[in-house]
């Protein structure tokens, strides 16, 4: 059956009545952040103080956390001077999924990633890994998309260490998404998550070790830490139980603040992040981020860049990072983006086309050695079906 566009239209009538209104609480909203940041601007360890207070409530707290001594929160940083000499390595990763409607179990990770010589005057070198998993039928063993996830995150960030071996200091590491290793954990895969988060933390701590710059470039960031921070400071000491619930500036984003405060090209002061999923990152890999300006005054387009805490210690890292960002996206101008990264993406994607070369190529390889095939379900024979057009 189609879409019930009656439906849908008369819906869409109900949200546009109530436009206005939302519009002027949002305004009433950002206005009171604005307030409270700019009373706060130099009130890190007083923040610092609220945090812990907000932590002992509720240890799953997430926000922001002001560096003691560290910058103002209104703070902007204009660009240093541009990279002359630095190899920029990007990695993304894509994967196919197991499907348990199709005749052949099994998933592939792919990370594609490119590397760049600044100054060299030659194009980027592509690197290409896939790995193909089988799933053994006499395993109980269920893979889920947030565990291959996790294995893809850590490829990338092996892919990332094994270039880094056949270039020439110093190295700017680009990854798309955040630092944090992000996935749902249960009691079915919290062995594996342990796993797949230890070889991920290794990775990190390698990657410092060869002094290669590590990022996690996140584009149209959702999470309002900053903003998460400001509610926080709004809440009576004898209310800090209720902390959880107390969410005053609920439509107020970390983009739009930043939008204020950051000019072209710009980035913010440097904040670390509570969460008790990031206590696992500790000492020199702790997580902090800052957020970067890659559009300009009259259009800003903020990002989230996150680091660990040795980059932040080192000036001179930093500031590479910060200007290789930003020329990185100026190349794709009209909606900034790092270039490399967008290569990098390009690199990594699987086709459709291309997963069923692969469901091909091992259908072939199990009937030429005398295996068993199994067969697809009877959803995706329907599904098969020419002349459809929907799933």
């Amino acid at each position: 059956m189609p879409l019930d566009y009656q439906q849908i239209y008369t819906k869409i009538q109900e949200i546009g009545k109530g436009l206005r209104e939302r519009k002027r609480s949002l305004e009433e909203r950002r206005a009171k952040v604005w307030e409270l940041l700019n009373a706060f601007n130099l009130e890190l360890d007083l923040l610092n103080s609220l945090v812990d207070s907000a932590k002992r409530a509720d240890p799953n707290i997430r926000c922001a956390r002001p560096l003691s001594a560290g910058e103002p929160l209104l703070s902007s940083c204009r660009p240093p001077a541009s990279v002359t000499q630095a190899t920029i390595i990007a990695a993304d990763g894509s994967q196919i999924l197991p499907d348990r409607h199709a005749a052949i179990q099994y998933y592939v990770i792919n990370v594609g990633a490119l590397a760049m010589r600044i100054g060299s005057g030659k194009s980027p070198e592509v690197f290409t890994d896939t790995e193909l998993h089988i799933l053994d039928e006499f395993e109980d063993t269920i893979f889920s998309e947030s565990q291959i996830a996790l294995q893809r995150d850590v490829s990338e960030r092996k892919k990332l260490l094994e270039i880094a071996q056949k270039y020439a200091a110093p190295f700017i590491a680009l990854t798309e998404g955040q630092l944090e290793l992000w996935g749902s954990v249960d009691i079915d895969n919290s062995r594996d998550f342990e796993k797949t988060l230890n070889d991920y933390l290794n990775a990190l701590k390698e990657m410092e070790n060869q002094n290669v710059i590590t990022s996690g470039y996140v584009d149209k960031p959702g999470a309002n830490w900053v903003v998460r921070l400001m509610e926080i400071a709004t809440l009576p000491k004898d209310e800090i139980r209720n902390v959880r619930k107390h969410r005053p500036f609920l439509g107020v984003t970390d983009r739009w603040l930043f939008g204020k405060i950051l000019g072209r090209h710009e980035r913010s002061a440097i904040f670390a992040l509570q969460a008790k999923s990031a206590e696992k990152y500790k000492d020199s890999i702790a997580i902090h981020f800052f957020y970067l300006n890659v559009g300009d005054e009259q259009k800003p387009v903020i990002v989230r860049v996150d680091v660990p805490f040795w980059v932040v210690q080192n000036k001179e890292a930093l500031n590479m990072l910060h200007c290789a960002l930003i020329e990185q996206t100026q190349i794709m101008s009209h909606k900034p983006f790092p270039y490399l990264l967008h290569r990098a993406h390009e690199t990594a994607v699987v086709s459709m086309r291309e997963k069923e070369q692969v469901d091909q190529m091992l259908a072939l390889a199990i009937r030429n050695n005398g295996g068993e095939l199994g067969e697809i379900s009877g959803k995706q024979s329907a599904k098969n079906l020419s002349g459809r057009t929907r799933r």
